[in-house]
């Protein structure tokens, strides 16, 4: 046995295992290393709270504690507040890879100029809290939003996305502050509608005390998110007030038109609203099609900062998603060739998107 990271004995296999670090083991920090551990990973914890981390390592969340110097990949998941100052002690302390879980990026844009740093934001979560409800599934069919910029590191930016894939999750890239306006509309604004709308019933219910028993499943699911834990609002509508008030203010102004729809008893409006409402609803984006469905997508790639990165955001921007990515790089010259497994039908449109930009891509069924 041995001490890793200045924490407790680790196990004498840990060397001969690829290395994570993960800052912050609550419920996502945790469920990281869970999932980190289920593809073998050694991983190191560290936390500010003390019994926190305790409980990581009683759930198996974690395999020593303190700093990994050998980490090949950081996880920062502590609260949005403090993620910046997490990801430079990480790039300062580590040589590998950096990456975070804040669900608000444009504030980290100066640090994604580092090429080991590629901001992420995994759209999972769960009324529990801490690493008592971390699961080492908690990922699967999420939705991971990665970050990168024009310039960022093509080979960073695959690493990262090959293990947050690995952990069941379905990697969409987004710029950061295309990212911070789409999070305001499906997740901030959200939740603070779903707390309000809990505080009105609240309010009701100390009138009528049978309200809140009558609440039936569509009040139980569209206030689901009123549970979580409150103390990161704070930080996070601070870090995204501008896109937050914004969407807020649209919000608003829908609800108003359609308490003015109500009021006038305007049937026919009220019903082409919900009509509309329903199918939006019903289009909502599923997980990827099946492996019959898939095709490669090859083309040459140059050997530069940020080309990847184009390519994916190009896609996002065509609502094309890619279900795996792979560079294979030249032994002689200065590119290779890049591979996207994206579906047959939006390929189309992709391949026409990447030809007017002047690349060559080639379809082929996937093997």
């Amino acid at each position: 046995m041995s001490l890793d990271g200045g924490g407790f004995a680790a196990s004498d296999d840990a060397a001969s295992r690829r290395r994570a670090v993960v800052v912050g083991t609550g419920l996502i920090g945790a469920s990281i290393g869970l999932a980190l551990q289920t593809a073998g990973w050694h991983v190191t914890g560290r936390d500010i709270d003390a019994d926190r981390l305790a409980a990581a390592v009683a759930v198996g969340a974690v395999n020593a504690t303190g700093d990994d110097p050998a980490a090949e990949l950081t996880f920062v998941a502590t609260p949005v507040s403090a993620v910046a100052s997490e990801v430079r002690h990480a790039l300062d302390t580590t040589n590998g890879l950096v990456t975070d879980v804040a669900s608000v990026k444009s504030p980290l844009v100066a640090l994604m100029g580092d090429p080991r740093f590629v901001g992420g934001h995994p759209m999972a979560g769960s009324e529990q809290e801490g690493p008592g409800g971390a699961r080492a599934d908690l990922f699967v069919g999420a939705t991971w939003v990665l970050t990168p910029l024009p310039g960022t590191d093509d080979d960073a930016f695959a690493a990262v996305r090959s293990v947050v894939s690995s952990f069941g999750a379905e990697v969409v890239a987004l710029a950061p502050d295309q990212h911070d306006r789409m999070v305001a509309v499906v997740s901030h604004v959200p939740h603070l509608a779903a707390a309000t709308l809990m505080s009105l019933a609240d309010e009701r219910a100390d009138q009528h005390r049978a309200l809140l028993r009558l609440a039936a499943g569509g009040f139980r699911d569209m206030t689901r998110v009123a549970s979580g834990h409150p103390a990161i609002w704070p930080d996070i509508c601070a870090e995204n007030r501008d896109a937050i008030v914004d969407e807020l203010g649209r919000f608003i102004t829908e609800l108003s038109v359609v308490r003015d729809i109500v009021a006038t008893g305007d049937r026919g409006a009220l019903v082409q609203r919900l009509e509309q409402a329903r199918a939006a609803r019903r289009n909502l984006p599923t997980r990827l099609a099946s492996v019959d469905d898939l095709v490669e997508i090859r083309m040459p790639i140059a050997d530069e900062a940020g080309a990847l990165a184009r390519v994916l955001l190009l896609a996002a921007e065509m609502g094309v998603s890619v279900a795996d990515v792979e560079i294979a790089h030249s032994v002689e010259g200065d590119g290779g060739v890049l591979v996207l497994v994206v579906e047959a039908e939006p390929a189309r449109q992709l391949v026409a998107a990447l030809e007017a930009s002047g690349s060559h891509p080639l379809t082929a069924p996937l093997a």
